[in-house]
């Protein structure tokens, strides 16, 4: 599954840079901010068509992602919202054991892959708008503590159950009225955490959500 998701990996940054399109979608839809996409076309052009929304209905608030890796994704919301912040929240060293602890008694995954071969500064080097990003680096919610901000959109990939519930019990709440959440891997049979703690949550607070078709089994949220 790794060797596979490497070539995944290799070939879509080669169509990215080459701005190749490999899904005819939207056709009858004129973009003003077209996105470069490759093979996770459909969680990026949704991306594009919330940020549509959001700016249309000027729907106040920052942006944030909790999981940020090695920033991929984290780009492309930078370059969308050129006009606000982007709070960046990731350990930059992997999984944490405490989490892996909890994938491991639920049985929802191994929790063995490797993260860590990413850096703050490796992260900020791909931002067009580098100023607007605040590193939030260690272990969440500890490294919300104090922050005072309303958001408008919020990316939540950390794979894992337990730090997937907290960003949702965290930013759900401080999410504007027509703000996104977008939540990695629900429908992704090696993490099965996330999808245990995005039912859970929105079972609790009585709220619906909508899967994509995208690599990643991405679900939204919204309010």
């Amino acid at each position: 599954m790794n060797s596979i998701r490497s070539i995944f990996r290799v070939f879509s940054s080669f169509i990215n840079k080459k701005n190749i399109y490999i899904v005819k979608s939207l056709t009858y839809k004129k973009r003003n901010h077209p996105i470069p996409t490759n093979l996770d076309y459909v969680r990026h052009e949704a991306l594009g068509l919330c940020f549509e929304e959001l700016k249309s209905n000027q729907v106040p608030g920052q942006l944030a992602e909790l999981g940020v890796y090695k920033g991929d994704f984290a780009k492309k919301i930078n370059l969308l919202f050129p006009d606000r912040k982007l709070y960046l929240f990731d350990t930059f060293e992997g999984f944490d054991k405490k989490n892996i602890a909890v994938e491991r008694s639920n049985q929802f995954s191994t929790g063995n892959q490797d993260f860590s071969d990413t850096s703050v500064q490796l992260v900020l080097d791909k931002m067009k708008y580098p100023k607007n990003c605040i590193v939030k680096k260690g272990f969440f919610p500890e490294t919300a503590k104090g922050l005072e901000e309303i958001f408008c959109f919020v990316s939540l990939d950390a794979d894992l159950y337990d730090p997937i519930l907290s960003g949702l019990h965290y930013f759900y709440p401080r999410l504007s009225k027509g703000g996104y959440i977008f939540i990695h891997d629900f429908n992704n049979e090696e993490y099965k955490g996330a999808r245990a703690a995005v039912i859970e949550f929105c079972k609790a607070q009585n709220i619906g959500y909508t899967p994509i078709p995208d690599i990643g089994g991405t679900v939204i949220i919204t309010k």
